[in-house]
């Protein structure tokens, strides 16, 4: 497994249309591999192949929860002491049904780092997707799976979520990221 490069605006190849991915193999299954690896070290809760720079139509998901543990007092705690993980690997991803009520959520990408602004999408969607070996899949999903799976799904169509902010809030998330870069000595 390998921490692949993340692709950050202004890279044109974010904005590229991704390709179905037709061939379910072990290169399939070591990108996905590399991609998780990529997103949990970022750390980000989605990824989708473009963003490391492979446009092929697979995204990997993972909203890992902080494992509850007791004090010893006996009250219940949420600190960092471990997380659930819950990968979900989403392949030629299709939303078939969008509902009507909406959800606004503030949201960063890996590729806008340390950016974050409103965005609104539906609250739920029917997905139809395949797995690792091109099993397919039909699930209704909500909630905020329902949010980064469209989020990463924008991706597969040179989507990012800055392109969902008037103009004026994109230019000024890409001003801010271009102040913390030159205060990082980061060329943009």
């Amino acid at each position: 497994m390998a921490i692949l490069p993340i692709l950050e605006v202004p890279d044109p190849r974010l904005k590229i249309v991704s390709e179905p991915v037709t061939v379910f193999d072990d290169e399939l299954k070591t990108l996905i591999k590399d991609m998780f690896e990529t997103m949990y070290d970022a750390p980000g809760i989605g990824l989708a192949a473009i963003q490391v720079g492979v446009p092929k139509r697979v995204l990997v998901i993972d909203l890992q929860e902080p494992v509850p543990h007791e004090h010893e007092h006996g009250e219940h705690c949420d600190h960092d002491h471990g997380v659930i993980n819950d990968p979900r690997v989403f392949i030629n991803p299709e939303i078939l049904d969008p509902s009507e009520d909406m959800n606004l959520y503030s949201e960063g990408c890996l590729s806008v780092p340390d950016q974050y602004a409103d965005v609104e999408r539906p609250a739920a969607i029917t997905a139809r997707w395949q797995d690792v070996d091109g099993k397919q899949y039909e699930e209704q999903i909500d909630g905020l799976l329902a949010t980064c799976l469209q989020h990463e799904m924008d991706h597969l169509e040179g989507i990012l979520f800055i392109d969902h902010l008037s103009r004026l809030k994109r230019q000024m998330v890409l001003k801010k990221l271009a102040k913390l870069r030159k205060e990082h000595g980061i060329a943009a």
